[in-house]
């Protein structure tokens, strides 16, 4: 691996054990070595064509009455080996529903659809898998849920959707229109979309760590969140590189045996950002998710969210805001400082 800004080898062929064939694909973000490098194209043909010859991209957009499904979702989605690569919970605009749904404008349901999509928080994620786009389809069922119910009974549409326009979740019908709507939700060039849905007051923080986005536990945790009675007032996908981890970290350095190692694991993937909002949410929070080893977690709060998904010191599934003063800041570390 040659580094062209400093002009030197930067990494001989070696064995990374974090590093799986299912990762490398174009616009994934992998950490090598605490070095965190963004795959922006493959280096010759072949590796083209071995890598990237079914890989696609789409667009899955939760609809504002099911987004406290949104952990049921996740679930499906892993069980069908597609990868949330994006993600982030936002409230469309009147003027920003009518644009994403521009091709509908002509249609006889189209006020009632902006109406129902601009009417409380939607969650869009972007999906990366080998036939994403037909996987997402077959996975939704058909677009009208009291058909779906007898055409295709056990797809997401038939469990939790009600009629054609609140049938759970969009799904792009083409790789054009996937491309386009990505770009509306997550542009690549100038902006950052639609705003997330942030109300930094009554609120804390709870981070998702990598290795359990990873794991595929994001959707177990998140229900488990929801059951328990929590309100998730916004949520987003970040990728944190090593100096944004331990600026994030910082109050730990010095204090936590673990803090070298905590921040490797915070850079080393994706995790996923929650703000937890309610009266005396930092205090209550932090009791479900429990002590901070997972171990003794175990032994003393076996329903915690640390003592069920974490799996040592490090690992220990989420992160949360220790002192109450710090639950906006840490929140605003989020969406407003990396959500830019």
């Amino acid at each position: 691996m040659y580094d062209l800004k400093n002009r030197k080898k930067y990494l001989k062929r070696t064995k990374c054990d974090s590093v799986n064939q299912e990762d490398l694909f174009v616009g994934n973000r992998l950490n090598i070595f605490s070095r965190q490098l963004h795959l922006v194209d493959y280096g010759d043909q072949f590796t083209a064509n071995k890598l990237g010859s079914e890989k696609e991209r789409t667009l899955a957009l939760i609809k504002p009455d099911m987004v406290s499904k949104i952990g049921d979702i996740l679930e499906l989605i892993n069980a069908s080996k597609l990868m949330v690569t994006k993600a982030k919970m936002t409230k469309l605009t009147w003027s920003q529903a009518e644009d994403f749904y521009v091709e509908h404008q002509s249609k006889p349901f189209f006020s009632a659809l902006v109406h129902f999509m601009s009417s409380g928080p939607v969650v869009a994620m972007e999906l990366v898998g080998d036939k994403a786009l037909s996987i997402w389809r077959e996975l939704l069922g058909p677009a009208d849920s009291a058909v779906a119910l007898t055409e295709a009974p056990q797809s997401i549409r038939a469990q939790f959707g009600t009629d054609a326009i609140k049938n759970v979740a969009h799904g792009s019908d083409s790789i054009a229109v996937a491309a386009r709507e990505l770009e509306f939700f997550f542009p690549s060039t100038v902006g950052h979309g639609p705003s997330n849905t942030a109300l930094f007051t009554d609120c804390t923080c709870c981070i998702i760590k990598p290795h359990a986005v990873s794991a595929g536990l994001t959707g177990k945790i998140l229900n488990s969140i929801s059951a328990a009675g929590f309100e998730i007032s916004a949520l987003g996908m970040f990728y944190l590189d090593r100096a944004k981890a331990e600026e994030f970290y910082e109050v730990y350095k010095g204090v936590v045996d673990e803090y070298p190692a905590l921040i490797t694991e915070l850079c080393s993937g994706p995790c996923m950002a929650l703000e937890i909002h309610g009266a005396d949410a930092p205090r209550t929070f932090r009791e479900f998710c429990g002590p901070p080893y997972p171990e003794i977690a175990r032994l003393l709060r076996p329903n915690t969210l640390r003592a069920l998904y974490g799996t040592d010191n490090v690992k220990t599934a989420v992160h949360c805001t220790d002192l109450p003063e710090d639950g906006i800041l840490e929140v605003e570390f989020f969406f407003k400082i990396l959500d830019r």
